[in-house]
């Protein structure tokens, strides 16, 4: 056998190299179905050629009365329904699994905008087209198109997943083998789709904090002060008493009641639409257009620094459960809001 087809077929493989905790049992459910649906395609074929030969066209032959075979038939019906049930249980179970990271999760943000992804870690780095993590710890991706639908691929970790404008959408992976690994756009988004990708860095425990040296301007939080107050959303969000607005402080991942008796929790989602579009959902109690429209204003990345300011003045939450359904006690507005205020940029509560 010639040398360079020695190398080709070495080279070839049908999936990408498995480098996370997910790759293994995605791989054995595709594994799975990949032999179930060789073995059908065997059969049906061997079938179809078997009948072929079998009941060809014969001369001075008589045609005959064949009837159905109810043990046949119930059989050709069961099993395949069985396996496709088995297939189901499966896929269902890895999706679940991939919709709940774990309590210790790292979460880092992700913004898409054509034709780029742009990183934020929680310690104020940022990068573009480029993420780094540490080896065996669970990463939470928070992510955010500023555009058009992007989709957010890291093949060698079998995690995918849509980035739809107007909210937040997450993935998360362990991975378990230091390495250099493409990430992709693989959603069409323009025409320098193609171009919008990138690498994913995993490095060892000594290796990841020698390149952690955090951000120069602080932290995600400490830039949504800034953003806070150079806003003006101090002047009605008080944290420590009430003012023109709800109080921030202690109200992430609480229930809020609002205007139209409703109850809804204070995740990443609500206050990213309470700074984009305030009038959305107001708190009871408060009057409407108090706060003005941020949209168009602040981009994706500035939201995502607001949001850390506002987490940062509650208690701490595990990744896992930030937007998730917690019952605290709600946090009631004192009084209703006068009629005139000077504007603020914080999400109304």
């Amino acid at each position: 056998m010639p040398a360079s087809l020695t190398l080709l077929l070495a080279d070839l493989q049908l999936f990408p190299p498995a480098a996370s905790a997910q790759a293994g049992p995605i791989d054995d459910l595709y594994w799975f179905e990949i032999i179930v649906s060789a073995i059908m395609t065997v059969l049906i074929f061997a079938a179809v050629i078997l009948f072929a030969w079998k009941y060809r066209r014969r001369a001075n032959v008589r045609a005959t009365q064949i009837e159905g075979s109810n043990v046949l038939e119930t059989t050709w019906s069961i099993i395949p329904f069985l396996i496709m049930l088995i297939m189901f249980w499966w896929g269902a179970k890895l999706f679940f699994a991939a919709q709940n990271p774990p309590k210790d999760a790292m979460e880092v943000f992700v913004t898409g905008k054509q034709w780029m992804w742009k990183v934020q870690y929680p310690d104020g780095s940022h990068e573009i087209n480029a993420l780094h993590v540490p080896v065996g710890q669970p990463v939470k991706l928070t992510m955010a198109s500023e555009d058009v639908i992007h989709s957010f691929s890291i093949p060698a970790f079998r995690v995918r997943h849509d980035v739809v404008p107007g909210h937040y959408d997450s993935l998360w992976f362990t991975a378990t083998k230091p390495g250099r690994y493409r990430l992709y756009c693989t959603e069409y988004c323009g025409n320098a789709h193609a171009s919008m990708s990138g690498w994913v860095e995993v490095l060892n425990d000594r290796d990841y904090a020698n390149w952690a040296g955090g951000g120069s301007h602080g932290s995600l939080a400490e830039q949504g002060q800034q953003l806070f107050e150079q806003n003006g959303c101090s002047t009605c969000h008080l944290l420590d008493q009430q003012g023109r607005c709800p109080i921030l402080r202690g109200v992430y991942n609480k229930p809020v009641q609002l205007d139209d008796g409703r109850t809804v929790i204070a995740d990443d989602s609500y206050i990213r639409e309470s700074i984009l579009d305030p009038n959305a959902k107001v708190v009871s109690g408060f009057q409407p257009n108090i706060m003005p429209n941020f949209k168009g204003q602040l981009s994706e990345e500035q939201v995502i620094q607001l949001i850390a300011f506002v987490k940062s003045l509650s208690p701490p939450t595990p990744a896992s459960q930030q937007g998730g359904q917690q019952r605290p006690v709600v946090i009631a507005p004192k009084a209703k809001a006068p009629a005139k205020a000077p504007a603020a940029s914080a999400p109304q509560q």
